[in-house]
């Protein structure tokens, strides 16, 4: 987030997956607009549409009245897995091409963590933005005064296949607190607060040596630092993790993974494990109900669907 980025710079290792979230526009023969998501809202003004980021975006982009929007979504909202920032790159994808406009993934993921961060003034950082635009397994830098360079790891087909076959993803349930956590981060560091700052220093210095890990193709040490971060990341916040969250990763662990963490801000969402016995670990977490998302990596970012 800015409140550590703009002290000390910051670095995120991320990988797209292939889950999506779709966002269709179309001209409609009403003068309002007609929304469809997991709500549905029919409104004569952009200022009265409820839903923040749509709101935003077409106070950008105006493109008049008689505007139909309809989202879905392969993973549901609050858990952990960027879809906020996810849709605001895909409506303003949409957008752009709504207009007959260029937009450059970069410029995209920017304006999207441009909506975010300051029109909404929500407590996130620009990782999730920019992995949804340009996807793959990639590196962001991040500038002091916000600027990001992106570059693709420079990892094997033979680790990403591994990485591919052992990284198993289970749903714990959705992250009602996720914005308290970020928030009590931000203001944390924010204020200069020694235990935050060096605790994010010290998950940046994690990032940098799972890079050199996975371009070495060393994915059990990948699984080992990733054991690493989420011990460390637990220790922000009170509300981080849930007795049952600890209870399966506990069980995960005893049931063969190396490693593993809870994806996004914590307080829900998606417990991701790396295991040489995927077979062995899956069967404990369905006895436990936990349903599993499969995944392979997604290197295309976001992209248009042609229709006829």
């Amino acid at each position: 987030m800015p409140s550590f980025y703009e002290r000390e710079g910051g670095l995120v290792l991320s990988a797209a997956i292939n889950r999506y979230i779709y966002v269709m526009l179309n001209r409609t023969f009403s003068g309002d607009y007609l929304l469809k998501y997991s709500a549905l809202e029919r409104v004569s003004r952009v200022d009265d549409i409820q839903h923040p980021i749509i709101r935003a975006a077409l106070r950008r982009h105006d493109v008049g009245p008689a505007l139909e929007l309809v989202s879905v979504a392969d993973i549901p909202a609050g858990t952990g897995l960027g879809s906020s920032g996810a849709f605001t790159v895909g409506l303003l994808k949409a957008l752009y091409s709504f207009k007959r406009e260029h937009a450059v993934a970069s410029a995209i993921a920017e304006e999207a963590c441009d909506i975010e961060i300051h029109d909404l003034n929500r407590p996130v950082g620009k990782q999730d933005q920019y992995i949804a635009a340009v996807g793959g397994v990639t590196e962001f830098g991040i500038a002091k005064d916000g600027r990001v360079a992106i570059k693709a790891l420079d990892i094997s087909n033979e680790t990403r296949h591994d990485l591919e076959e052992h990284l198993l993803l289970f749903f714990t349930g959705y992250a009602r607190d996720a914005d308290a956590v970020l928030e009590d981060q931000r203001s944390r560091s924010s204020a200069g607060d020694e235990g935050m700052i060096a605790n994010l220093r010290y998950v940046k210095e994690l990032g940098q040596a799972t890079k050199v890990a996975l371009e070495a193709g060393k994915t059990r040490e990948f699984a080992e630092l990733m054991d690493l971060h989420w011990a460390h990341k637990q220790e922000r916040s009170k509300g981080m993790s849930s007795p049952s969250i600890n209870r399966w990763y506990e069980l995960g662990k005893a049931s063969g993974a190396i490693g593993g963490k809870l994806v996004g801000a914590g307080a829900g969402g998606f417990l991701l494990f790396y295991t040489l016995a995927p077979a062995d670990l899956r069967k404990v977490m369905v006895a436990e109900g936990l349903a599993e998302v499969r995944f392979s990596f997604d290197h295309d970012g976001t992209a248009l669907v042609a229709r006829d």
